[in-house]
C-alpha cells in the first residue's frame, strides 16, 4: 500500500466530520465553548447618553466661556435619574453612569468648578458633548456582537452578558473516547516486571483533547487479546463517543489487534500508512458518527499523529470556524540534512529574536520514544519530502506545541 500525503490524509478525516447538534449553556458555562449561531445584541449599549465622569450635567452654550455661573438644581446618580429638566444658566450634579438629564449635553468635570451653596462656578470652558457617553456608544439593538463558529473566552461572555443574553447556544462537547492496547503496560507508580512499560501516551492524548474543549472518556488499557480489544470498541460506542482514539496495535504484528477489532464491529479502514514521520502506521476509520484514530504506540508518534490529525477533527466537530493548525514562519538554528519520501514533523525549541523572527532549533535525536525532547519542545518543524540539505538560518515552517 502506497503511503499517503498528510495533507490527503487530513482531507480524508475531515471529510463528513459535521459540527455536533447545538445546546444552550449559562453563561457561567460558556467560557471555552463554541459558539453554534451569531449572536445579536438585545439591547443598545448604552442606552442612554450617560456621563463619563462626576461632574456637572450642562448645556454646552452655557461653558462655551468661562468662568460660567450656573444654578444647581437637582442630582443624578447611576440608576437614578434625574425627573426634571435643565434650562439655560442651570445645571445637575452628576455622578459617573449617571443619565443626561433632558436640556443637557455636556459634562463639566468636578476638578473643574467651585461650589457655593446652589451654585457652581464653572473655570473653564468646555466644548459641546465634553465627558459624555452616546447612546449606542458601544452597540446598538440588532448588532451581531459574536460570530458562529468562535471559541468563546471570557470578554466574549462578558459582551453576550451586556447583549442582555442570560444564556448562549453553543456546539455539543465531542466525546473522545481513548483506549491504549498492549499486554506489556502498567500504570504509573507501578514497579513493572521485565518486558513491561509505564503508559503515558494516555495522559498527554486526554489532556491534548481536553484542551480542545472534548470530553474524554477513559477506556484504559486494553489487552492483547481480539475479544477483548472488541469489547473496548463497543463500549466507546456505547458510551456514545465522537471519537475512538486508539493508542499503539496499529500495525500488523500477531499482537495488533486493533485493525481485526475495528472489521469485527464493522468499522471500515478508510487508510493506514502514512508518508509522515513520526507515525507512519497510523490508521482512520469510520462508522456512521464514530470516527477511528489509531494512532501508534510511541509516544512521540501518538502525540505527533494526534496534534496532526485528532485536534483538527474535534475543532470542526465543536463547530470552530478554522480548524487546521496554524502554519508559523521562522528559520533553522542548525543544519538539517536532506529528507527521504516521509514529512517530517521534527521536535525543536523555540526561541524569537529581537527583529521578531522566530528561530526553531531541532533536537540532534528524533527516536519516537524519547519523552524528554517532547516535553522541552516549543514546536514541530515541517520538513516536505524530499526537501534538500539546509543550513541553519534556511526559512522553515512549523507548528506550535502550545497545549
Amino acid at each position: 500500500m502506497a503511503l499517503l500525503p498528510v495533507p490527503d490524509a487530513l482531507a480524508r478525516v475531515l471529510e463528513g466530520a459535521e459540527p455536533l447538534p447545538t445546546e444552550r449553556v449559562p453563561l457561567a458555562q460558556a467560557e471555552g465553548r463554541v459558539l453554534a449561531e451569531d449572536l445579536t445584541a438585545r439591547r443598545t449599549q448604552p442606552p442612554d447618553d450617560v456621563s463619563a465622569m462626576d461632574g456637572y450635567a450642562v448645556r454646552g452654550e452655557d461653558v462655551a466661556s468661562a468662568p460660567a455661573h450656573l444654578k444647581v438644581i437637582g442630582e443624578v446618580a447611576a440608576g437614578r435619574p434625574f425627573a426634571g429638566r435643565v434650562g439655560k444658566g442651570e445645571t445637575a450634579r452628576i455622578f459617573t453612569g449617571g443619565v443626561l438629564p433632558p436640556g443637557t449635553d455636556t459634562v463639566v468635570i468636578q476638578e473643574n468648578t467651585a461650589r457655593e451653596g446652589d451654585t457652581v462656578i464653572v473655570n473653564f470652558a468646555s466644548s459641546p458633548g465634553k465627558n459624555v457617553r452616546v447612546a449606542g456608544l458601544d452597540f446598538k439593538q440588532g448588532y451581531v456582537g459574536l460570530k458562529k463558529g468562535r471559541r468563546l473566552n471570557g470578554r466574549d461572555v462578558s459582551l453576550a452578558a451586556a447583549m442582555n443574553h442570560p444564556a448562549v447556544p453553543v456546539t455539543r462537547r465531542p466525546r473522545v473516547a481513548i483506549a491504549a492496547t498492549g499486554d506489556e503496560l502498567v500504570p504509573p507508580g507501578t514497579e513493572p516486571k521485565p518486558g513491561q512499560i509505564v503508559y503515558s501516551n494516555v495522559f498527554a492524548l486526554a489532556a491534548l483533547a481536553g484542551h480542545e474543549g472534548a470530553n474524554v472518556i477513559d477506556l484504559g488499557v486494553l489487552p492483547d487479546r481480539l475479544e477483548e480489544t472488541v469489547a473496548g470498541v463497543r463500549r466507546a460506542r456505547e458510551a456514545g463517543a465522537d471519537v475512538l482514539l486508539t493508542t499503539g496495535g496499529a500495525s500488523v504484528g500477531d499482537y495488533d489487534l486493533v485493525q481485526p477489532a475495528l472489521a469485527a464491529e464493522g468499522i471500515a479502514i478508510s487508510f493506514w500508512k502514512i508518508a509522515m514521520r513520526p507515525g507512519k502506521p497510523m490508521m482512520f476509520g469510520r462508522h456512521g458518527a464514530l470516527c477511528v484514530l489509531g494512532v501508534p504506540g510511541n509516544p512521540v508518534s501518538s502525540y505527533v499523529c494526534s496534534v496532526l490529525f485528532l485536534v483538527p477533527l474535534i475543532r470542526k466537530l465543536s463547530g470552530l470556524s478554522a480548524v487546521e493548525n496554524t502554519l508559523h514562519y521562522g528559520v533553522l538554528g542548525r543544519d538539517l540534512p536532506e529528507n527521504d519520501e516521509r514529512e517530517d514533523y521534527l521536535r525543536a525549541t523555540l526561541a524569537r529574536r529581537d527583529d521578531g523572527t522566530w528561530v526553531t532549533t531541532p533536537f540532534p535525536v528524533q527516536d519516537s520514544s524519547m519523552l524528554v525532547p517532547l516535553a522541552a519542545a516549543g514546536c514541530l518543524v515541517i520538513r516536505e519530502r524530499h526537501a534538500p540539505a539546509a543550513k541553519a538560518g534556511s526559512p522553515c515552517q512549523f507548528v506550535k506545541l502550545d497545549d
